[in-house]
Order: C-alpha cells, then structure tokens, then sequence
C-alpha cells in the first residue's frame, strides 16, 4: 500500500496547509460529536494550500444515507473544476462510497487522519493512483474510540455492520 505506515508520514506531503486542513477537519468532527452525529470531518484544499470546503458526517442529524463528512465537504464545495489539483483531508479513512467520489473526480492526494479504528478503500484507492498519506493523529483515534465506546451501536450503523 502506498500509505505511509502507522505513526509516520511523509513531511514533504504533509505540509503546512494540510496540518491547518486537518485541524479543520477534526474541528469539524467535534461539531458533528457535539449535536449526536458521528465525530468525523473532512476538509478539502486547493493547490495553493487554501482551505475551499469543510464537512463533516451528518447522517444522524439529517437523517442521511449519504452525508458522510468527504460527502459533506464535497457538496460544500460545490461545482469545481480544479479537483485534479486537490487534496481531501479526512480524520478517518475514507469509505468505498468516499473513495469512490475521490476517485470518479480525480482528487490526486488524500490525507487520512487515522485507520487503526476502520480502514476504509485505501487500496482501491491506490490502485487508481491516488496518493494516500496516513497521519495517525491521536485526536482523529480519541474521536473514533469515543463513540465506539459510547454509542457502538451507531458507529456499527455507519459503516454498514448495523
């Protein structure tokens, strides 16, 4: 895989911008957390390293199949023609139905938070030739273990295994 493994990443990917992107991105997840959804969120930026949208997982707060942070973002950045020159930032690995929506609009680079507690299509991901970096923020897991913990039931809904 061409994932960095567990605990590091490579810093020439891991730039700046996409630290601020990540913060966003767990700031986002917080957000979802605090009104009962799942603690996931996700940042989208653009070559320059400008942050262009942020998301996170709304399904339990609008009672969606689909909203899931990437999702989210993604809807929030509306119609661009620059995703080829993007990268999408996610506190977990992205899910087949994420992934895919990276792969269908070429979203070059994707920044995965954590996949100790899931690991999402990063394979597939990689073999369309996305460039995947895994950063293993401690936040991103403290976020995940949390509703594991405390709601394993919804957690178990949103990844399909309900």
């Amino acid at each position: 895989m061409a994932a960095s493994s567990p605990g590091s990443f490579e810093s020439e990917t891991f730039t700046p911008p996409l630290r601020a992107a990540l913060d966003a991105a767990i700031e986002q997840a917080e957000k979802s957390w605090h009104e009962g959804g799942i603690p996931i969120g996700s940042a989208l930026v653009d070559e320059n390293g400008t942050i262009v949208a942020v998301g996170y997982n709304r399904r339990v707060q609008r009672g969606s199949m689909i909203l899931h942070a990437e999702m989210d973002c993604l809807e929030n950045a509306g119609r661009r023609r620059d995703l080829p020159r993007c990268t999408l930032v996610s506190t977990l690995s992205p899910c087949p139905m994420c992934s895919g929506t990276a792969i269908l609009y070429r979203i070059p680079h994707v920044v995965i938070g954590e996949h100790r507690t899931f690991l999402g299509a990063e394979d597939w991901m990689t073999q369309q030739g996305i460039k995947l970096t895994v950063v293993d923020d401690r936040r991103c897991i403290e976020l995940m273990e949390r509703l594991i913990r405390q709601k394993p039931d919804l957690w178990f809904e949103d990844i399909g295994k309900s």
